[in-house]
């Protein structure tokens, strides 16, 4: 259970680093920013505030690749880092478009299940 929680955590990085890169580096690109309906215009006016939440998703990222292979306080890292995922992901579900539920809400409330039954598990062999 713990290999399983460890990639669990390590995917929900992988998410939010692709997230990042789109955010930081593509959201000019039509294909990326009309799926949020905005227009070109409006893409290339809210460009740093959306390179400024990718670099933020990069922090989180970042949090959730120390939680995945740190040795000391690894479940309070992890617990941290995959809460404010799904806090994120709501707020981003009732703000930008519902799909973030199924892309940001969900891995990591699995990731965060695991990670629960891992460290029970590992208290129960004690």
């Amino acid at each position: 259970m713990k290999i399983v929680a460890t990639i669990g955590v390590a995917f929900v990085a992988v998410i939010h680093i692709a997230i990042s890169v789109v955010e930081i580096f593509f959201w000019k690109t039509p294909l990326i920013h009309q799926r949020l309906d905005f227009t070109t215009e409006l893409a290339d006016k809210v460009y740093p505030i959306v390179q400024n939440a990718g670099l933020y998703n990069g922090f989180i990222a970042a949090g959730l690749i120390w939680g995945a292979f740190s040795k000391r306080d690894a479940l309070a890292i992890r617990v941290f880092f995959l809460v404010c995922v799904v806090i994120a992901g709501i707020f981003g579900a009732l703000t930008l478009k519902e799909t973030t539920l199924v892309l940001q809400t969900l891995p990591a409330s699995v990731a965060l299940i695991f990670v629960w039954l891992a460290y029970n598990q590992s208290k129960t062999k004690g």
